[in-house]
């Protein structure tokens, strides 16, 4: 699984997605492209997209184990990442104020001393599952880290697009998540064939509206009885 057990666990398998083109499509060892468009068909971005399939197809792919998530203007930048499980990430303050970045996620609690720069070690993540980021000091931060076995994952963009690179041929799942995304609890999730040697753009439609603000966010309540 790549979302964790108290999070993002509702999966929406089908119902949800409206598919501009079938679920079977021409793709070798290239690049798959994955369009996310909101129910309005305007893209929606900060969405982590990630391809599971045949056990055999990790070991053709290279994963990066170390990442990095600033801290700007009172938000995490990128608000969310997509990490391969083992990777080590790096929480620099760019601020210039302080900040105390904390996670009670069962995959990654942890918590880092109130501190501006770059002054902690990187934080490993080795449990598969979406670590929900806050700041003790600034209750409106929220930012997101989805760890996953799958070396084959990307995060859309302002055009809601995400590039998953040198995918070879096989039988996937694909998993949308993120957390204005309202359809399936935030999850969606879909099968899809990778076959050939050309790269393919898939585009999704939601069904449902987007959330107004980010969910699951930090518990308030975790921080005060640690």
């Amino acid at each position: 699984m790549i979302v964790g057990a108290s999070q993002g666990r509702n999966i929406l398998r089908g119902a949800a997605l409206l598919l501009a083109a079938g679920l079977a499509f021409t793709a070798g060892a290239e690049d798959v492209r994955i369009e996310l468009l909101s129910r309005d068909a305007l893209p929606v971005p900060g969405a982590a997209v990630v391809l599971e399939g045949p056990a055999g197809a990790v070991a053709h792919a290279s994963g990066r184990h170390s990442a990095r998530m600033d801290q700007q203007a009172r938000r995490f930048v990128p608000q969310i990442l997509v990490v391969d499980t083992g990777t080590s990430v790096e929480f620099p303050n760019s601020d210039q104020v302080s900040h105390q970045v904390y996670s009670f996620s069962p995959a990654r609690p942890f918590q880092l001393p109130l501190y501006k720069g770059a002054t902690h070690a990187p934080i490993q993540f080795a449990t598969p599952g979406l670590v929900v980021l806050g700041c003790n000091i600034h209750d409106e931060m929220v930012g997101y880290i989805l760890v996953t076995d799958s070396p084959f994952h990307g995060v859309t963009d302002p055009t809601g697009t995400a590039l998953v690179h040198d995918v070879p041929p096989g039988n996937y799942r694909l998993t949308v998540w993120g957390p204005l995304i309202h359809d399936g609890g935030g999850t969606v999730t879909a099968s899809l064939t990778v076959a050939g040697g050309t790269a393919q753009t898939l585009s999704l439609h939601l069904k449902d509206p987007l959330r107004r603000t980010p969910s699951p966010r930090p518990a308030r309540a975790d921080w005060d009885g640690y």
